[in-house]
């Protein structure tokens, strides 16, 4: 995934505008849009700020993994914990436990 498909997504799952974001990390909503559309690229202290306020590492900002498919979505599910508000961080772990409780209980079945 590319940079500006990446930051896009990012957008969006913290439900933030554009210029709330770019007024977070202090450059214009016009040089943001450039990022998003992927007509230009931040420089390295912005890709950091951008990085920082998302909760992620450079590297997936920029869609580079050594990884393998479960360090991959461990990752994903780290980025969707920490966007979540406290209330809805509780309520994403007892789901993940109800689904570890099912899963166990149709092991058992015949």
């Amino acid at each position: 995934m590319h940079f500006a498909e990446m930051l896009r997504r990012l957008i969006e799952e913290a439900d933030i505008t554009q210029k709330r974001l770019a007024e977070e990390i202090n450059i214009s909503p016009s040089t943001l849009a450039n990022y998003v559309q992927g007509s230009r690229n931040p420089d390295y202290d912005t890709l950091m700020a951008i990085a920082k306020y998302f909760n992620v590492t450079t590297d997936y900002l920029l869609g580079f993994q050594l990884l393998n498919a479960d360090v991959y979505q461990e990752m994903t599910l780290l980025q969707i914990f920490r966007s979540l508000s406290l209330e809805q961080r509780d309520v994403y772990i007892e789901q993940g436990r109800a689904f570890i409780r099912t899963k166990r209980h149709d092991k058992n079945r015949p």
